[in-house]
């Protein structure tokens, strides 16, 4: 896969179809990207599992930390990667130890390895990488124009409302 570009359809399928996501290098500090992260995640309705040795058994927005892909209980459909772009191989060798391996690996903005990711793709995962769920689900929803942000797409197709104040969901997952 070229991981220069990627289609919006690929994006919005992806996030239409994940239901529950594994966060290596949740922190627990609410001041780092992958705290407000994983917070909108859990409030677009995902679930997600904080991943990180040093905060096992412990919240972060009241989601029980777990201390390695290896600790957890239930399959999970993607692992989003908040860990910089050396550890990558190592993730995509615990991601391949799964039982139940994983639809997607997502890595972060700033996170690319393209010979980890050839070989997560080898083991039929669907990579992303250098882009944030958060940052796709607002600007696939059309959140990301209430703050004025170009979202390069234009549609008359209305995104699916979700309950509370200005929340859009996009794809089946979320009625739309």
């Amino acid at each position: 896969m070229n991981h220069d570009r990627y289609d919006d359809a690929l994006i919005e399928n992806v996030l239409a179809k994940v239901k529950t996501i594994a966060m290596v290098g949740a922190s627990a500090n609410l001041t780092r990207p992958s705290a407000f992260v994983l917070k909108y995640l859990v409030e677009k309705g995902y679930t997600v599992i904080p991943i990180n040795p040093g905060h096992a058994g412990k919240t972060i927005h009241g989601q029980t930390v777990v201390a390695t892909l290896a600790d957890l209980t239930a399959p999970v459909d993607m692992v989003d990667v908040f860990r910089g772009s050396d550890a990558v191989p190592g993730v995509v060798d615990e991601v391949l130890q799964m039982e139940t391996v994983p639809q997607v690996l997502w890595l972060q903005l700033g996170v690319r390895n393209d010979e980890a990711a050839a070989k997560a793709e080898a083991a039929g995962i669907t990579v992303i990488q250098n882009r944030c769920p958060k940052i796709e689900y607002g600007r696939l929803s059309g959140e990301i124009g209430w703050a004025g942000v170009n979202s390069k797409r234009i549609s008359a197709k209305r995104p699916a409302r979700m309950e509370g104040f200005q929340r859009l969901g996009i794809g089946q997952k979320n009625g739309g």
